[in-house]
């Protein structure tokens, strides 16, 4: 499987980009020697040098040290909001799916309520009930996440639920806990692997989102999206501000994007594509 993953080009391209900005997020205080955080107002609204590659804000606060910091924030959020999304989705989804009449009614009652909302808005009001904050926003971005991972998950459950060897170890006696773990969802990981590789760049994306429109992380927090609200009053005389920042967000969902392009050409046996 890894050799054949490997022979993707969007998957080592996207892999290796992601790969790069974990590192980077890890290694920030080496990477740059300014404070994020220091304000130097002499400094203030600097354009790119040898001495800020990025420019300076508003506050005189290097703006490459804060699009540095900044993708340890983004990352994390991504990823927690994905975890929430993956585990509370694909637990309810396969519950649904498995032991189906009235369970499977309220789940998929409920999940249709939430389905009937986009994901963002429902984060936002999510957020709007929780109040702003980074936890705030990993938790409704989350569980905005949560809808798609229960209808993929239960879809796959009941196509694969009546197979014969599922039948064949309830008939040995197998309990239903064994069952769930050891034949049906080693059997649907591809799926829930490849939405959640979309889903990560959504997550960033949504937490991005909810940071430009104030609901997210609060000054004077580095974070995209935060970065690029505080650019776009700047964006005339400091095209630097949003610039920089916009471009990070854009090569991250690019970048995880591709690989779960990749991911689903390789794990799908439906697909064929070739990249």
């Amino acid at each position: 499987m890894l050799k054949r993953l490997l022979k993707k080009n969007s998957i080592v391209f996207g892999g290796s980009v992601l790969v790069f900005l974990v590192l980077v997020a890890m290694f920030a205080p080496w990477i740059t020697s300014y404070n994020p955080l220091d304000v130097k107002v002499d400094n203030r609204l600097k354009a790119p040098s040898s001495e800020h590659l990025f420019g300076t804000d508003q506050l005189g606060r290097d703006v490459f040290s804060r699009v540095v910091f900044g993708s340890r924030i983004s990352l994390r959020v991504g990823f927690i909001s994905l975890l929430i999304s993956l585990l509370l989705g694909s637990f309810l989804g396969i519950i649904a799916g498995y032991f189906g009449k009235r369970i499977d009614n309220i789940i998929m009652a409920v999940n249709d309520v939430l389905l009937a909302f986009p994901g963002l808005l429902l984060a936002i009001a999510i957020v709007g009930i929780l109040g702003p904050g980074i936890n705030n926003v990993m938790i409704a971005v989350g569980i905005g996440g949560v809808p798609d991972y229960i209808r993929v998950v239960r879809n796959q459950t009941l196509s694969i639920k009546n197979l014969d060897y599922v039948q064949a170890a309830i008939a040995m006696g197998a309990g239903r806990i064994r069952i769930l773990l050891r034949h049906i969802l080693p059997n649907i990981i591809a799926p829930i692997i490849i939405l959640a590789a979309m889903g990560f760049a959504g997550a960033i994306l949504a937490s991005a989102a909810l940071s430009f429109i104030g609901l997210g992380a609060q000054p004077p927090t580095p974070e995209w999206g935060a970065m690029l609200s505080i650019g776009r009053s700047n964006i005339r005389e400091a095209w630097w501000l949003a610039t920089f920042p916009g471009i990070a967000i854009t090569i991250t969902v690019l970048a995880i994007n591709i690989l779960g392009d990749g991911l689903r050409d390789t794990l799908d046996p439906r697909l064929k594509g070739t990249y």
